[in-house]
């Protein structure tokens, strides 16, 4: 599958500006060298990614572009946007939270553990890539792509491993910005997963034969012990 290379480029810049637009202004200064190590953390990871999809699985590279599908299912049209909004909204509040205004405060070691918690969060991201070809950022079946069920890597653990990351991703970028008060999105963002997870899992199994008994092999949806 051939792949525009220019347009991922495009929208990697545009990406790091929305983010950098959300992180600055709100803290009221381009100096805050927590808001640029986990822009640099972050985007090296995406661009690291992005590359390494481009080479190895350029199919699920181009699945990572839509955004919206005429197949996506109903109530995703309405969460994943409300994801996206919220996550930027995030952003903003640690801003204000750990800059602007310093409702809460961290110590810099708790900042240093929260930058491996975010790296940490990036290795499991990375394995889910790597095992799930079908890892779309809409709820659908890629019927074209011919749809199977993944049961190998982070998927022998837990049957949203992708969604697992996130969690960890939200208290380690929470720590690392130190906002303390950030790591109650952890709350909002698990019963926005859990949500998605389940109708996730009600359109698998419903177009997917096997997902029925990877489910009843694999017990946990999203934390290993918990749910």
């Amino acid at each position: 599958m051939k792949v525009n290379i220019r347009q991922y480029i495009g929208e990697s810049a545009g990406f790091f500006a929305l983010f950098a637009l959300a992180l600055f202004p709100s803290a009221g200064t381009l100096r805050w060298a927590a808001g640029w190590i986990f822009l640099l953390l972050f985007f090296g990871f995406y661009l690291t990614v992005t590359l390494w999809l481009y080479r190895h699985d350029p199919g699920l590279l181009q699945e990572r572009t839509r955004l919206s599908t005429s197949d996506q299912q109903s109530p995703d049209r309405i969460l994943f946007p409300l994801m996206e909004f919220s996550f930027i909204a995030w952003m903003v509040f640690m801003s204000l939270d750990a800059v602007r205004f310093h409702w809460s405060a961290l110590p810099l070691w708790l900042q240093g553990v929260g930058a491996l918690v975010l790296l940490g969060s990036f290795s499991l991201l990375f394995l889910t890539f790597r095992e799930n070809s079908y890892l779309s950022p809409v709820v659908r079946i890629q019927d074209e792509r011919g749809h199977a069920v993944v049961s190998t890597g982070p998927y022998r653990y837990v049957r949203h491993p992708m969604y697992l990351a996130i969690l960890v991703f939200i208290v380690g970028a929470s720590l690392l910005l130190g906002s303390a008060h950030g790591l109650f999105f952890v709350l909002l963002c698990a019963a926005m997963l859990a949500y998605r997870a389940v109708l996730e899992e009600h359109t698998l199994q419903a177009d997917l034969p096997a997902y029925a008994g990877y489910k009843a092999k694999v017990k946990y949806r999203l934390i290993p012990y918990v749910w």
